[in-house]
């Protein structure tokens, strides 16, 4: 199957600018993150998908150093934006994967797992995640659909959170489309005390953290696990943001969704 895994960046984020571009273990945020997608094993293209204002620039730049392609679109349609970069890949993907900037400890084994349960499950599904209902650690988002089934999205998609955030028009109907899920095993559900994405500066101070303990240029990528293992050994360091855990941007579309409620969410608690 012909996958083109699409990682959404840019540098004008309002609470923490240009996270993306962080030191991250000497090299900017968005490199190391990418450095672990291409880490996965199941075979894919990966493109870097941006916007056209000056700002992304510095993204562009970044994704030719890596000798990874750009692909740079409407700044706010991020719908429009992830159809756009996969009509234009020199060879037309038959599945689309989505995989956002903001998640720079991604585990490259559960981008496998995912893609894995995708193709296994071949003409089965019509979108495929381990979001949905969440139960991974906060920033281990991966998802995946043909080609079509995100373009018809494109076509249909009318409400601004359906354009913004790419997928919703997919998942949140059920009824219409094929809903697969990966969920973390166990039968536990990280996905409201893990926050493993970055947003605000005690993420970035987490994730640098875990960076520092766990990172070896020449090791294997470190896993969920690993990084489980650590917090378990240093329950301080899970403490570092644990007042943004749940924080996400369905705090701000209950209204919206009809598959996503309150207790899928969480407004960030007062700074001690």
């Amino acid at each position: 199957m012909r996958i083109l895994t699409i990682i959404q960046a840019r540098t004008g984020s309002t609470r923490l600018p240009n996270k993306i571009l962080l030191d991250l273990a000497g090299a900017p945020l968005l490199q190391r993150m990418t450095e672990r997608v291409l880490q996965a094993r199941t075979p894919m293209d990966v493109v870097i998908a941006t916007t056209t204002g000056l700002a992304d620039d510095p993204v562009e730049a970044l994704a030719r150093g890596m000798g990874v392609r750009c692909f740079r679109g409407h700044p706010t349609d991020l719908l429009d934006r992830h159809v756009q970069a996969a009509l234009s890949a020199p060879v037309r993907p038959e599945a689309v994967a989505k995989i956002p900037s903001d998640c720079p400890l991604i585990d490259p084994r559960v981008i496998d797992l995912i893609f894995a349960f995708f193709m296994e499950h071949a003409g089965e599904y019509d979108f495929a995640s381990n979001l949905h209902p969440p139960t991974w650690p906060d920033g281990n988002d991966v998802e995946i659909m043909p080609l079509p089934v995100l373009e018809q999205a494109w076509r249909e998609a009318a409400k601004p959170h359906e354009r913004e955030h790419t997928t919703p028009f997919i998942w949140d109907q059920p009824e219409r489309f094929r809903i697969g899920n990966v969920t973390w095993g166990g039968g536990r559900n990280l996905s409201m005390s893990h926050r493993w994405t970055i947003d605000y500066p005690e993420d970035y101070q987490f994730i640098r953290t875990v960076y520092e303990r766990l990172w070896k240029p020449s090791a294997p990528p470190f896993s969920v696990e690993d990084i489980l293992a650590l917090l378990d050994e240093h329950p301080e360091i899970h403490q570092i943001n644990a007042r943004f855990a749940g924080v996400n941007w369905y705090r701000n579309h209950l209204d919206d969704l009809r598959n996503v409620s309150a207790s899928d969410t969480r407004h960030p608690e007062p700074k001690p």
